[in-house]
């Protein structure tokens, strides 16, 4: 099924109106006022949550390999996550899982 470029454009405008409104009715209207402690609590979980809902399908089933697990993703990941953990700074986790997965996809041809 294949849409016409204004009707992708229109997609794209209302799911942006529509973004805006979801963090408008959070921080606009909520923002001046404080947040009760167990409402800040659970949003530091936020992005620990939602990072590996977006990354873990890239890993376990990448389109690169036709869907099947690939061992220098699953290396990479690992490292990424180990990384990550012993030194606590998001950018050299990522940076050693890049790292790790160009050079195994080099070392495996």
């Amino acid at each position: 099924m294949t849409y016409s470029d204004t009707t992708i454009w229109w997609i794209i405008a209302i799911l942006g109106v529509g973004t805006f409104l979801i963090r408008f009715s959070f921080i606009g209207l909520i923002g001046s006022r404080p947040m009760p402690p167990w409402v800040l609590r659970h949003l530091r979980y936020t992005s620990v949550a939602i990072l590996p809902g977006l990354v873990a399908p890239l890993v376990a089933f990448p389109a690169a390999t036709g869907g099947s697990p690939d061992p220098a993703r699953l290396l990479a990941a690992a490292v990424t996550v180990g990384i990550g953990y012993w030194t606590k700074g998001v950018v050299r986790a990522m940076l050693g899982g890049a790292i790790t997965l160009f050079a195994v996809q080099y070392m495996l041809g």
